[in-house]
């Protein structure tokens, strides 16, 4: 049974998303605040083998921005637990950066708990099918991407990419050569069917960029075609 870790300030619609999460085959564990998650997050004795992570962008003791940042910067893979983000907020530019810090997707609140659950299951999925029947290791010139481990290097130094990213990552490198529409690069990865946030892919790939490139201003791997989308060039260092 897949583990979520919720830090919601808010202990009553905690319990009523997490009751019906758990009615929907996950175990939930709440906390209130960012510190008691972080905790929960970084304690090996303590602590649970987090799958993903629900996390409130307004919280107490820390803004969920803060804490997303935190979260990234953690080593192994505890560092890499996919995030969904919850805001009340209705500014676009709130989502734009929580997803510039490595949140993996957000939902504005109000919603539907059944959206939650969609957008779970979709991250959850594009994590567990990410390693595809194919090559283990994709490689150009200096840039190593293995499916098996979920793992970008450049030189041999590792490349930190959320899994949604890595996903993109893929998705683009297996089409190289190929010039990708947002939505096609939004349908390889599957789940966004929710909302065509076309915003969403420029920050990724900003963020892909800056991981991958060796100036992410003029970048040589992901190539921009403007008022179309997006191409891996097949030659690259």
């Amino acid at each position: 049974m897949q583990q979520l870790l919720m830090i919601e300030d808010d202990a009553r619609l905690a319990q009523m998303v997490g009751e019906y999460l758990e009615r929907s085959g996950f175990t939930v564990t709440h906390a209130l605040d960012a510190k008691a998650g972080m905790a929960l997050l970084q304690d090996p004795q303590g602590g649970v083998p987090v799958d993903l992570l629900v996390l409130d962008l307004m919280l107490p003791d820390m803004d969920g921005l803060e804490v997303c940042r935190r979260v990234r910067a953690m080593p192994g893979e505890v560092g890499k637990v996919p995030v969904l983000m919850l805001t009340a907020k209705g500014d676009p530019m709130d989502r734009i950066v929580g997803l510039e810090l490595g949140a993996d997707d957000y939902l504005p609140k109000p919603f539907e708990p059944r959206e939650l659950l969609a957008r779970i299951r979709a991250i959850l999925r594009r994590r567990s099918d990410g390693a595809a029947p194919a090559a283990k290791l994709l490689r150009f010139g200096s840039l190593e991407i293995d499916r098996d481990a979920r793992t970008v290097t450049v030189a041999g130094q590792p490349a930190e990419l959320t899994s949604y990213q890595f996903d993109l990552l893929i998705a683009l490198a297996e089409r190289a050569g190929r010039v990708l529409t947002r939505d096609q690069i939004m349908e390889a990865v599957r789940g966004r069917e929710l909302e065509a946030f076309d915003r969403s892919i420029d920050v990724h790939m900003g963020r892909i960029r800056a991981a991958i490139e060796v100036d992410a201003k003029n970048p040589k791997r992901i190539l921009t075609v403007r008022g179309v989308g997006y191409v891996f060039a097949k030659q690259q260092d």
